[in-house]
């Protein structure tokens, strides 16, 4: 299989040519929504971080913020901040440069003399570089340069029973052609991290799996708390899921069957081929947050109970298997998995027909979320603002 996008100048390939107007920080956050207003073919989001952190938050922050420059997706950035926060443009600008070599500016409001000033200028980068970037032809590439990622939320048992299984299997299908997938949200790992760990392709890779579980559960100890508390959501409870754990054996359904190849850190450029992990949130935008950033350019999402979450620079495509949620909430699914349920429709075949959907979507199709101008974009955090 094949599908149609653009060679970046790092040697990845994108599904969307986008200019990426990105904040700093939560400071220059406002600036950065409108100078994207005002150019057709750039695109921000409202970054909750940057500023008032400690060390290893700001890492995390700077990772999210340097991934999404360097997603094959965008063709370049214009990178604003405030001027005096804790994530300093030329500090993410020094990470995005390790990551990629596509064009780059920046600038800081307060060098500039304020909005107006930042704004105007900003304005005419970005209308230089949309000019570039509309030259770009779509070239012809085998479905192994896809980078896909994984997520589901407003989850109910029909993602365990056969959103996520079918997920799994387009998974597998992709993995097989060469392609790589990611699995997220380690929180959804605890109770079944010792079905993901015997799956892993080497003892350290093993060992890896159950440390970054063991390491969540922790830091809710730390805390006072008990991530048992938080998940299952009320939504999901409803939904019919009662437990964690039985959260979890629905949703590492997603990773398929395949062997795990490696486990990447939260944001961190995925390297390797075959499905991987991403050690991510339970929360759906930081997590697809952390994969965009990882360099997925494409991502299913499955949802029982509805949902209409997006992404600033990765199209998303939403899947469910329950019929009553798609027909109350076709504007937001792209994918209606219920004939498994009701039709006697295989899970085999509902894979292959999601597999051509998501190549569809690499190749332009857009996405519900796209055209709806769904955004939203958070942040794997370390602790608290200082």
């Amino acid at each position: 299989m094949k599908f149609y996008g653009y060679r970046r100048p790092d040697g990845r390939v994108g599904v969307r040519n986008k200019i990426l107007i990105l904040p700093a920080s939560m400071c220059s956050s406002d600036v950065c929504r409108i100078v994207a207003s005002r150019v057709e073919g750039a695109v921000s989001f409202n970054n909750q971080v940057g500023c008032a952190q400690v060390p290893s938050d700001a890492k995390l922050a700077m990772s999210m913020m340097s991934g999404m420059a360097a997603n094959p997706n965008i063709y370049g950035t214009i990178l604003i901040g405030l001027g005096c926060e804790t994530c300093q443009v030329a500090d993410i600008a020094a990470i995005i440069h390790q990551r990629t070599n596509k064009p780059l500016r920046m600038m800081t409001i307060q060098g500039e003399g304020g909005t107006l000033r930042t704004v105007e200028k900003a304005v005419r980068w970005a209308k230089e570089m949309v000019k570039e970037s509309s030259m770009l032809q779509k070239e012809e590439f085998p479905i192994s340069e896809l980078v896909l990622a994984t997520e589901c939320g407003g989850s109910d048992p029909t993602s365990g029973l056969v959103a996520n299984p079918v997920i799994g299997n387009m998974s597998d299908k992709l993995v097989g052609m060469g392609g790589t997938s990611i699995l997220s949200e380690t929180t959804e790992f605890v109770g079944a991290e010792h079905i993901l760990a015997a799956r892993a392709k080497d003892e350290r890779v093993h060992q890896r799996i159950l440390d970054i579980v063991a390491r969540y559960e922790r830091h809710f100890v730390v805390n006072g708390e008990n991530v048992r508390d938080g998940n299952p959501t009320p939504g999901n409870k409803d939904g019919g899921l009662t437990t964690l754990e039985e959260k979890s054996l629905g949703c590492i359904h997603k990773g398929g069957e395949s062997i795990i190849q490696e486990v990447f850190d939260y944001g961190e450029q995925v390297t390797c081929k075959g499905l991987v992990i991403m050690d991510t949130p339970g929360n759906d935008s930081s997590s697809l947050a952390g994969m965009a950033a990882g360099g997925a350019q494409v991502a299913v999402f499955s949802t029982g109970r509805g949902t209409a979450l997006g992404n600033a620079i990765m199209p998303t495509i939403k899947i469910t298997a329950n019929r009553e949620t798609y027909q109350n909430m076709s504007d937001d699914i792209d994918f209606d998995a219920s004939g498994a349920i009701f039709d006697g429709v295989s899970i085999d075949q509902l894979g292959d027909d999601l597999l051509k959907l998501v190549v569809d979507t690499a190749s332009g199709r857009f996405t519900n979320a796209e055209i709806l101008g769904y955004n939203e974009t958070s942040t794997m955090r370390a602790c608290n603002f200082v």
